[in-house]
């Protein structure tokens, strides 16, 4: 049977999170990491490829992000989704808009939506706007984001700054009244030559019709949210049946540890309280830059602790320090070192036995996916909104088995690294 749901992700971790969210409507879904060679396995309704696109130069992000699409459409999919992050992380110049409207060319479609809004973790769209929590998005500390600081909330001026087309707004007025009335908004806007609607959200029943409403848009843009509603207009056309093993990976055995790389304020608290109960190591970033071996003294102090483990590698800062050694050392240089450290860590964190594995940040866990070698990722049951279990799928099939958790930065409660090993016993 061919794949129902074909989804471009433009971070691994959002990726994750998407996949998580069609698991847990029912849909059997597998991630893939870049754009694939070979056909998609036959037991899968829908699938993710999870590129590393949100930060990369535009023509890249639409160059990859169209791979993508044409891989999926091989597949045989009946709707795409383009997945960002709930805090629409982007920059003027996209890469949000100009993939999105790269991939309605390409499908020749002239309508869709734009709704990052993600209820269970806080972020909804209201007359425009994005908030976090109470607060809204340019007030929050993704106002000081060092790739794509969020300096506006009104989310029809981001994005008409990053398009062509016309930008309408679907507002909560309509949105209330359910599948119906937003479907005869989405016209009525088509009339007005808008090729764009930002959709408001404040609930997960908002969430549930604006999905029903999107049944015949060929292509829906979001964060994760939004898949809450798509299964349900695949069951509703008898193509669907809701899958009572979606989230299964099998029995969990192994060595428990935590990388993370993500500094933001979720991260940061998560791993404050983690220190407190475990055993944790801090990878200094100006250490590295001072070509000090500290990936083998990161691996040397994890051998003397893994046994009682699970243990903490952590390169989480506050934004004050991550600025200063930004300052000192370059932005994309102080990222790729960290970033390449964190992943030879991993890697040898793995070799040494362990099997149970959470990586915190979106570029973070993009370096891990492929300093281990893993192609793709069989996703299991949800330890938080937007972030599942998975079980990874290697380039090697010979590997060693490794339950794997990765976790957007802004994702999860304060006690996310200590309580997540629960969800998988």
């Amino acid at each position: 049977m061919a794949v129902l749901l074909g989804c471009i992700a433009d971070d691994f971790t959002g990726g994750t999170d998407l996949a998580g969210m069609l698991v847990k409507a029912g849909m059997k879904t597998i991630q893939l990491i870049g754009v694939p060679t070979g056909p998609a396995p036959e037991d899968v309704d829908a699938v993710v490829i999870a590129l590393k696109s949100r930060t990369n130069p535009g023509p890249e992000a639409i160059a990859e992000s169209l791979a993508a699409l044409e891989w999926l459409k091989a597949q045989g999919c009946q709707q795409f989704y383009f997945k960002y992050c709930s805090t629409f992380d982007s920059t003027s110049k996209g890469n949000i808009g100009p993939v999105a409207e790269a991939l309605m060319q390409a499908l020749n479609t002239n309508f869709t939506i734009a709704c990052p809004a993600f209820p269970a973790n806080k972020r909804s769209i209201y007359k425009g706007h994005l908030f976090v929590g109470d607060e809204l998005l340019s007030e929050s500390g993704m106002r000081n984001h060092p790739l794509t600081p969020m300096t506006d909330s009104n989310l029809v001026r981001v994005l008409q700054q990053q398009v062509s087309a016309k930008v309408g707004l679907t507002d909560y007025s309509v949105v209330k009244g359910g599948s119906g009335a937003i479907q005869k908004r989405f016209a009525d806007l088509q009339k007005e030559g808008c090729q764009f609607s930002i959709v408001d959200a404040l609930s997960d029943i908002d969430l549930h019709s604006i999905g029903a409403a999107c049944a015949d848009l060929a292509l829906v843009t979001g964060g994760s949210g939004i898949a809450l509603g798509l299964p349900e207009n695949f069951r509703k056309r008898g193509l669907l049946k809701t899958s009572a093993d979606a989230d299964k990976l099998g029995d969990v055995h192994g060595l428990k540890a935590v990388i993370s790389g993500s500094c933001s304020l979720a991260t940061q608290e998560q791993v404050r309280l983690m220190k407190a109960k475990s055993p944790a190591y801090h990878l200094d970033p100006l250490a590295l830059a001072d070509d000090k071996n500290v990936v083998q003294e990161a691996l040397e102090w994890a051998a003397q602790h893994i046994a009682s483990g699970p243990i903490l590698i952590y390169a989480t800062s506050t934004t004050e320090e991550v600025m200063n050694i930004q300052e000192r050392l370059g932005i994309e240089r102080a990222g790729a070192m960290v970033e390449d450290a964190l992943a030879g860590i991993a890697s040898g964190l793995v070799e040494a036995g362990v099997s149970q594995l959470i990586v915190a940040g979106g570029e973070t866990s993009g370096a891990v996916v492929k300093a281990l070698g893993i192609t793709g990722l069989r996703v299991g049951p949800e330890i938080a909104p937007g972030v599942p279990w998975t079980k990874a799928i290697f380039e090697d099939s010979k590997a060693q088995p490794l339950i794997l958790a990765l976790k957007s930065g802004n994702f999860g409660a304060p006690q996310f690294f200590n309580e997540a090993w629960d969800y998988i016993k």
